[in-house]
């Protein structure tokens, strides 16, 4: 029940002409038992039949099977595709449009998924002794990030890591492991936001953000947001290298200062 009518090569039938239901299974590549049982359910009922009593399929319904399948084909079981179908009037061409936007999510799924497995791979030709916890990590960390950055934005933050040398890599995370530790120490020791050493700080952590996303606004945001929301996973796993709610506020107030500063 796998092939989609009409396919290539199958001859829809004009208005006045009708198929009998070994007709339409051997067209279309289904059973005869699986009309039938289409009809017994009400989902594809024949609108007529021969003197002997012969199902009898014409346009209307040869189309109607092409809807069953497609959304058949889109994973909805038997009886959503009868409320579907009953109760929404879909057009022959409403259901493509419906089957094409699932299989170009499919698709964009399958594409997130060879890239992680592509990220991984590469990662362990340049690793050594990599544990299944590693890995473990890796995948929920892809993960993670794929909950709050749209295809778009993960397309940009790859193409602007792929422009990042090995050196500026290493060179960023040193950079970063040394600025997050400062800014909680300014922090918790209650220096004010508009002191100059935390304005110095908040330079140069956002220098470090606009190198990453590019200036992408939005990008700055869902990393906001991951870290917001993701926050004490991440810290269990990484330490306090992960910033904190209070430090994206303390940050905003010096971000704040900066601006006014022009």
């Amino acid at each position: 029940m796998a092939m989609t009518y009409p396919h290539p090569g199958v001859r829809v039938p004009k208005p006045e002409a009708a198929w009998k239901v070994g007709e339409l299974a051997r067209r279309t590549g289904l059973t005869v038992r699986a009309l039938h049982y289409y009809d017994e359910i009400g989902l594809l009922t024949p609108s007529g039949r021969t003197p002997s009593g012969h199902r009898l399929y014409e346009l209307a319904d040869v189309e109607r099977l092409q809807q069953i399948q497609s959304l058949r084909l889109m994973g909805f079981p038997l009886d959503e595709v009868k409320r579907l179908l009953d109760g929404a009037s879909l057009s022959p061409r409403r259901v493509i449009d419906l089957h094409l936007t699932r299989l170009q999510e499919q698709i964009a799924a399958q594409s997130r998924l060879a890239e992680r497995l592509t990220a991984l791979a590469i990662h362990l030709d340049r690793a050594e002794g990599v544990s299944m916890d590693d890995l473990c990590r890796m995948i929920e960390a892809m993960t993670t990030m794929e909950k709050y950055f749209t295809t778009e934005q993960l397309d940009t933050l790859r193409t602007r890591r792929e422009g990042f040398t090995e050196q500026r890599a290493r060179e960023v995370q040193a950079e970063w492991a040394k600025l997050i530790p400062a800014v909680r120490a300014k922090m918790e020791a209650g220096v004010a936001a508009d002191a100059p050493e935390v304005l110095a700080l908040a330079r140069r952590w956002r220098s470090l953000v606009e190198e990453f996303t590019g200036g992408d606004a939005g990008i700055s945001k869902a990393v906001m947001n991951m870290y917001q929301h993701e926050g004490p996973a991440l810290r269990q796993q990484m330490g306090d290298s992960v910033p904190t709610p209070e430090m994206f506020a303390y940050l905003g107030k010096a971000n704040a200062v900066l601006k006014a500063q022009g």
